[in-house]
């Protein structure tokens, strides 16, 4: 059965039914209360009565930083289609984010000046619970060994940034562009080996823009977690975001435009094409308010919603 975590300024919290009870621990990061586990079940074996409710306090994020956060690049079919990518023949492939910009559930995403093209990806989160050294062998029956639990994330991207300057590190590391939470859902080895069946939505303003399950994934977790720790060791506490699905405001021109577009010097191509994605009415502005959910009710997982206001300029900064 899994268990919801949270996190306040005053410590960690064992959620059920919109209540919430103390974790005794003297856990100050994520790692140490994934050490601390026998303290999260405590909590969840006796809820107070008289415990805050969620709606009465300002949550944090449930994984602590610094830590490592990684993230794979269009890794739903969905999203390789809107991409004007086959599917069949996308290569996996990760970068980082600064966990400078991970944010709590309910905080402000914060645009910069310099950014006019500002988008959403709602996306699973791993959140590691055991060492993984580099070479390791991830196989299917391994991951409720290695991974402790799943937040929802949202891979908030400044796209202008990302494809004029081939930059992903900074258009996804801004501080806030990494909303992670409400709760840390701990999940059983049973849960793990059934993450295909939770449902990630993303709405803006109301308008529903994603919605689809984990089984549109291209490269599934146990098999991203082999690819990543070729290179990669990963610690407990540490985050990684699994891709997002088809929906966001970003999608790759038409046939024929593409094809202009491959004729045309670098500068002019992309100053082209933003120029078009101007009038795109789905990129986010100041004031916009997105809602990310992810869960499974016919088993009762229910990782929660993010809800985040944009604030900054609601213009398009000149290439």
């Amino acid at each position: 059965m899994s268990t919801n975590v949270a996190r306040t300024d005053d410590g960690w919290w064992v959620e059920q039914g919109g209540r919430l009870t103390p974790v005794t621990t003297d856990a100050t990061t994520t790692a140490e209360l994934l050490a601390d586990r026998a303290a999260v079940d405590k909590a969840a074996a006796t809820p107070d009565p008289d415990g805050p409710q969620l709606a009465d306090v300002v949550l944090r994020s449930p994984v602590t930083v610094p830590a490592r956060v990684v993230a794979q690049m269009v890794n739903y079919r969905s999203h390789a289609t809107d991409s004007g990518i086959d599917p069949d023949t996308v290569p996996p492939a990760f970068f980082r984010k600064a966990s400078g910009s991970v944010c709590g559930p309910g905080d402000d995403i914060r645009c910069p000046d310099h950014v006019g093209f500002l988008d959403y990806e709602v996306e699973l989160g791993l959140v590691i619970g055991r060492r993984i050294d580099v070479g390791t062998v991830v196989a299917e029956g391994d991951l409720a060994d290695l991974v402790a639990g799943v937040v929802v994330t949202n891979d908030v991207s400044a796209r202008d940034i990302q494809l004029t300057r081939t930059q992903f590190y900074e258009s996804k590391s801004y501080p806030t562009f990494t909303p992670v939470g409400p709760f840390l859902t701990l999940l059983q080895g049973e849960e793990l080996t059934a993450l295909e069946r939770l449902r990630l939505t993303l709405s803006v303003n109301g308008e529903v823009r994603q919605d689809s399950t984990v089984a549109d994934m291209i490269v599934k977790p146990a098999r991203a977690l082999t690819l990543l720790s070729r290179f990669q060791a990963l610690d407990p506490g540490d985050l990684l975001l699994t891709g997002t699905p088809g929906g966001t405001a970003l999608k790759a021109p038409h046939k024929v435009v593409e094809k202009i577009g491959a004729l045309l010097p670098p500068a002019v191509k992309w100053k082209t094409f933003f120029k078009r994605q101007a009038a795109n009415p789905r990129y986010l502005k100041d004031g916009d308010v997105i809602a990310a959910t992810i869960g499974d009710p016919g088993r009762g997982i229910d990782l929660g919603q993010q809800s985040n206001v944009v604030r900054g300029p609601a213009r398009r900064a000149a290439l």
